[in-house]
């Protein structure tokens, strides 16, 4: 790995530890304990065992944190955070699914400096940090350099059964199936379709309403790797919430007016 920050090698450690309760788990999935949180919001064992690991090694840090399962962890330096995702693709994961990763992204001031996601199923790991480029394992990685925007494979997610903007999604859903000959995907983790738009495996991806932590280190990811990222964010029930689009240079403008 060619990045090698204090921040960074502590995501490194975290990622690599938690990855291995979640192997050993996803190949014993009938033995897991699930509950239900909500309507088709899980969360399982293994979550809660991974983000207790990389909140163990991120503590040695003075740093806040952000994660999904535990909420707001503050410490000293309330300026610096880190924000956690220990199962980005749950519902993959509880289906025996091996597309699901870890998410870790450290934010100065409100804005990303470095993330990590990491799929320890095919070991692919995904890195970069501000002004040093954006990493698969230990090659430098690029957004596509597709302008065919007929042409052009996009990634979505949602909506949910809680959504409150379930019709425009649809309606989103509809347009950009008419426009890009149905050239749309839909994978369960909006950090990998993140990580996978950063290395050029998708052309662009948009969604509505994510929790941050879903997308916090796939920002990063994606601007480091030549590609644009735009965000609207706003707190619903404490929770910080997002939409987002990323794309390549070259077809973001019309991704960004067709939407």
């Amino acid at each position: 790995m060619r990045l090698s920050s204090p921040q960074f090698n502590l995501m490194y450690k975290a990622c690599q530890k938690a990855s291995k309760v979640l192997i050993r788990d996803f190949g014993e999935i009938e033995k897991l304990q699930v509950s239900e949180k909500g309507p088709g919001d899980f969360v399982t064992a293994s979550d809660k065992r991974a983000e207790k690991i990389i909140i163990s090694e991120l503590e040695k840090s003075e740093y806040s944190i952000l994660t999904e399962e535990s909420g707001i962890i503050e410490k000293k330096d309330k300026n610096k955070r880190w924000i956690i995702d220990p199962i980005d693709g749950t519902f993959n994961f509880l289906n025996g699914l091996p597309h699901f990763a870890i998410s870790v992204a450290y934010e100065e001031n409100g804005e990303i400096i470095s993330g990590i996601i990491f799929d320890p199923i095919k070991n692919e790991m995904f890195s970069a940090e501000k002004g040093n480029g954006a990493y698969l394992n230990n090659s430098r990685i690029r957004v596509s350099n597709k302008s065919d925007f007929q042409n052009s494979c996009l990634v979505t997610g949602g909506p949910n059964s809680r959504s409150k903007k379930r019709e425009l999604v649809l309606e989103e859903y509809k347009k950009l199936s008419m426009k890009t000959f149905a050239h749309i995907r839909k994978s369960g983790s909006a950090a990998l379709d993140m990580a996978y738009v950063g290395a050029g495996r998708y052309d662009g991806y948009w969604q509505r309403e994510l929790n941050y932590w879903d997308i916090a280190a796939g920002i990063i990811i994606v601007k480091e790797s030549g590609g644009f990222v735009e965000t609207k964010k706003w707190e619903e029930f404490g929770k910080e919430k997002v939409d987002i689009i990323a794309s390549n240079s070259k077809i973001h403008r019309e991704l960004i007016n067709l939407l």
